[in-house]
């Protein structure tokens, strides 16, 4: 079957997108607002933009009130964001941060998210997450103001966390990472068998 994007509606578009490009990150973005309000939100439209200098993208799908996500929000006023990478451990606590409270209630506090200081930003840390990207921002790109267009946002990588039992020789093991991978829907991938496939 091949469908021609032009004849779909938004949310038929969405799950066609989401449920075939699989599967995919998780920026789990702690920010701090204007007001002092510490949120954390999931964002599975993310990746590495740049690694000279390191650049962090991440995507909101404008929501159907027009308006910006607190995320976004927050990013705009302070400017400072942690992306963590989610484990099968924060998987439910990361799905709790999902719920939809208002800017002025924290999600640390509604889903009981341990957490710290982080090192360079002033937006806290989950404490048991087991990497994460203290980030500033650089740039947001917006494609459009109509719901569910995207709004590009690229952030700058100024510290890196990695937890001791899983940095190895300059790198992050794979093997006892576990992180979790989006696919379509409310299905969630796991990562704890891997193989290895040397490059020709």
């Amino acid at each position: 079957m091949n469908i021609a994007t032009d004849e779909l509606p938004t949310p038929d578009i969405y799950k066609l997108l989401v449920g075939g490009i699989t599967p995919r990150p998780i920026a789990w973005i702690s920010t701090r607002s204007d007001q002092g309000v510490d949120n954390i939100a999931p964002y599975s439209f993310f990746s590495v933009a740049s690694v000279n200098p390191p650049i962090l993208s991440y995507t909101q799908v404008n929501p159907q009130t027009g308006s910006d996500k607190d995320t976004l929000t927050n990013l705009l006023a302070t400017q400072e964001c942690v992306v963590h990478i989610v484990n099968s451990e924060t998987m439910q606590k990361m799905n709790l941060s999902c719920a939809g409270l208002s800017p002025d209630q924290s999600e640390f506090e509604f889903a009981d998210i341990a957490s710290e200081p982080s090192q360079r930003v002033a937006p806290l840390s989950v404490s048991d997450s087991p990497v994460r990207y203290e980030c500033r921002l650089r740039e947001v790109i917006r494609m459009g103001d109509q719901p569910g267009t995207g709004s590009l946002v690229l952030l700058d990588v100024v510290s890196v966390f990695i937890a001791d039992h899983l940095y190895q020789d300059g790198k992050v093991n794979q093997q006892a990472l576990d992180s979790v991978g989006k696919m379509g829907g409310d299905f969630y991938s796991f990562t704890k068998t891997l193989e290895s496939l040397a490059r020709p």
